[in-house]
C-alpha cells in the first residue's frame, strides 16, 4: 500500500465512542478496565504516515526530539501494518536511504516471531540475571513515588509524567525508565512490563516484555543502564538534566556500575 492509498483508507464505520467501545469489547472480551481518555483517529494516522521522513529518522532517531513517527499505536492495534509503513518509507526515499527506518520495523517483527515461537518467554526469565542479584532480590511491587512521578530524579519524573499523560514515550525513554526501575530501584522487570502495558497506547507484550528482559539482563549478556550525561546528550531543552536535580543517576559508567551492581562478576 502506498502513501496515496493510505490517505483513502477509512476502516472505521462509526465515530460514536460507544459504538467503537462495544466493537472492541466484542473482539477482546478479556480486556478489563475503562477506555483511555487519550483519543486517536485515522486522520492522525494518515497525517503521521505522510510525514514519515526516513532520512531524518536515520540521523536523529536516538534523540528524544528526533524525527520519529509515533505510528506504533496504529500498528499495535491493527490500523496499519509493518509492510504498509515500510512500503511508504521506501517509496519516499528508496531502499538504501530507508535502511535505518526499515531496520526498526524489523525489530517489531522479530519480537512478534519470538512471541509466537516461545510464548513462555513473555512473562518468565529467559536466562538468569547477570547483575549479581537473583530474582528474589527484586521487588514485587512498584514504588509509590514511581507511580506518582515523584521520585528524587527530575528527568525520570518528566518521563513518567509523559507516559501517564500521553500514553507514548520515545524508545530511548523506555530504556531509561526500564533501567531506572530495574537497576536503581531493583524492581522485577515483570512489574515494570505490566506498568508499561497499563499505560502505553502501543503496549505490546512481545516488544515490551522482551525489551524489558534485555534491559534487566535476562535476555542479554549484560544489564543496560545509563547516566545523566547520556540523558543530556539525547534530550532537548525541555528535559531537566541539571546535576542538582538528578544526582541519583549522575556519575561515570564505572562508578554507577560499582554502585548498582556490587556483586556482578568482573569481565574476564
Amino acid at each position: 500500500m502506498t502513501s496515496k492509498e493510505l490517505i483513502k483508507f477509512t476502516p472505521l464505520k462509526s465515530d460514536n465512542t460507544q459504538d467503537v467501545l462495544s466493537a472492541v469489547r466484542a473482539l477482546s472480551p478479556w480486556a478489563e478496565g475503562e477506555a483511555s481518555s487519550i483519543r486517536g483517529n485515522m486522520a492522525q494516522m494518515r497525517e503521521a504516515v505522510l510525514a514519515i521522513d526516513p532520512t531524518a529518522y536515520g540521523r536523529t532517531r536516538n534523540h528524544l526530539d528526533g524525527a520519529v513517527t509515533q505510528l506504533s499505536p496504529f500498528i499495535r492495534h491493527g490500523a496499519l501494518t509493518l509492510d504498509e509503513v515500510r512500503n511508504v518509507a521506501i517509496e519516499k526515499v528508496g531502499p538504501k536511504e530507508a535502511e535505518k527506518f526499515v531496520q526498526q520495523l524489523t525489530w517489531r517483527d522479530y519480537w512478534q516471531r519470538l512471541y509466537e515461537k516461545y510464548p513462555e518467554r513473555i512473562w518468565h526469565d529467559v536466562e538468569d540475571y547477570k547483575t549479581g542479584f537473583g530474582p528474589n532480590d527484586y521487588a514485587d511491587q512498584m514504588p509509590d513515588d514511581i507511580l506518582s512521578a515523584q521520585t528524587g530524579t527530575a528527568c525520570i519524573n518528566q518521563f513518567l509524567e509523559q507516559l501517564l499523560e500521553t500514553g507514548w514515550i520515545h524508545n530511548h525513554v523506555r530504556l531509561y525508565l526500564a533501567a531506572y526501575i530495574c537497576h536503581w530501584r531493583r524492581v522485577k522487570w515483570q512489574v515494570g512490563a505490566r506498568f508499561f502495558l497499563t499505560h502505553l497506547l502501543d503496549g505490546d507484550p512481545a516488544s515490551n516484555n522482551l525489551s524489558w528482559q534485555w534491559v534487566a539482563s535476562t535476555f542479554s549478556h549484560k544489564p543496560y543502564f545509563f547516566n545523566l550525561d547520556n540523558v543530556s546528550k539525547y534530550s532537548g531543552p525541555d528535559i531537566n538534566t541539571k546535576f542538582n536535580a538528578n544526582k541519583e543517576i549522575a556519575g561515570s559508567y564505572e562508578a554507577l556500575s560499582e554502585r548498582l551492581f556490587p556483586y556482578m562478576e568482573p569481565k574476564r
